[in-house]
């Protein structure tokens, strides 16, 4: 079996933790970037949730594409569905992504669950600053998990300004 692709837009552009031998800006269209998953497990706990990106319907998304190596395709794709499907708030899915300098390919995501419990919905920058503010889980706090994807985002060129105006209500300028 072939190549294929991971498309990464939160932790995975920092922190992708698999093998890969390329990797390419690129945009998903359909979905957006959006602190709109409660969680339970690596940024808060079932009693005091912290949020984490999910790629929600509407607008685009800029991340990463991950090209793997077709023989790890099994290690892979388990070790993110131990990742990211640890409370099944995500949807594995094969979508298009547009590759920096030409290009489509298709890619494996994964996009909230809007049906979940852990769904937040949309909300706005002042209350989902409150939500990650003082939130903590097994990955570490909530406030690290939204500044080191900024800072992640910023040095790859891409401006994401609701997560912005976010991190400013958690710790203002």
């Amino acid at each position: 079996m072939g190549d294929f692709w991971v498309f990464g837009y939160g932790s995975l552009l920092w922190r992708p933790g698999f093998a890969h031998v390329e990797t390419k800006r690129a945009r998903l269209h359909g979905y957006r970037r959006a602190l709109c998953v409660y969680s339970f497990v690596h940024r808060g706990t079932r009693e005091r949730p912290g949020l984490v990106l999910g790629l929600d319907r509407g607008g685009s998304c800029v991340g990463l594409a991950f090209r793997v190596p077709g023989e790890l395709r099994d290690e892979v794709i388990a070790y993110l569905r131990e990742r990211e499907l640890v409370t099944s708030v995500y949807l594995e899915r094969t979508l298009k992504v547009r590759l920096d300098g030409g290009g489509t390919v298709d890619a494996v995501a994964y996009i909230v669950d809007r049906d979940h419990e852990q769904y937040a919905g949309a909300i706005d920058a002042a209350h989902a600053a409150a939500v990650v503010r003082g939130a903590v889980g097994r990955s570490g706090n909530n406030e690290d998990y939204v500044f080191s994807t900024l800072e992640h985002l910023e040095a790859l060129g891409i401006r994401d300004h609701w997560l912005e105006e976010v991190a400013r209500g958690i710790a203002p300028l």
